[in-house]
């Protein structure tokens, strides 16, 4: 791996941390310069204003995001290796390859290979910010991986299953072995509403929104995004 890779993932790592503490109010003015590590040279991004109104991050949000994505990782992309590697920092005691294989195309919304600043900025903005609907719109495309318009059985299995091994020893309660399988059959009973075996964007929307149960059982979702 090159010096240049190297210091690529070690930034976007401490940028990562640093959107944490952006979200939580915690990222304050007199720190701003050690946690993302900026120049003086202030980044004004084309189409700063295009992204503002596309979000719900302010300006002044989106040119401390944009530094330090672009300060961390000058090419101005990040591909799935180095994603992968950001994101198993963070789960040190399971296996968060295959999760965050699912997770980076949910995030390449342009499917080639690479997430952009605009991608990650729009994400994040529905992730952090956005409506219920819209973070449920925004999971039913995680969980449909071939992109079909649908979720099937097994879509849903692969990405549970990829939760509990990225968990690792932490998932609580303790999972026997068929408890992803167990899981997604309670999902799709109450989901897949004329019985057809998948599950439809408004199918999904409606069940969660209706039952407690499954947005209890999804916020296992927003803790490990």
């Amino acid at each position: 791996m090159t010096s240049c890779a190297k210091r690529c993932k070690h930034g976007l790592v401490k940028f990562a941390r640093s959107v944490h503490k952006l979200v939580t109010g915690t990222l304050i003015k007199d720190k701003l310069d050690d946690d993302l590590e900026m120049t003086m040279v202030c980044h004004r991004p084309e189409g700063l204003e295009k992204l503002e109104a596309q979000t719900n991050f302010n300006k002044r949000e989106l040119q401390v995001l944009y530094r330090g994505f672009k300060n961390e990782c000058p090419s101005g992309a990040v591909n799935e290796d180095t994603f992968k590697h950001i994101y198993s920092q963070f789960f040190p005691h399971g296996d968060a390859t295959t999760y965050a294989h699912y997770l980076f195309n949910a995030f390449d919304s342009s499917q080639n290979g690479s997430i952009k600043f605009e991608d990650f900025v729009m994400a994040l903005s529905i992730l952090l910010r956005g409506t219920t609907r819209e973070k449920l719109q925004w999971t039913f495309n995680l969980y449909d991986i071939n992109r079909d318009g649908n979720i099937n059985k097994e879509e849903m299995t692969d990405i549970v299953r990829a939760i509990y091994d990225m968990m690792g020893k932490y998932t609580y309660p303790v999972l026997k072995t068929d408890t992803p399988k167990q899981h997604v059959d309670a999902f799709f009973q109450k989901m897949d509403k004329n019985r057809d075996g998948v599950v439809t964007l408004d199918e999904f929307i409606f069940s969660c929104q209706e039952d407690d149960n499954i947005m209890r059982s999804l916020q296992l979702f927003e803790n490990v995004i």
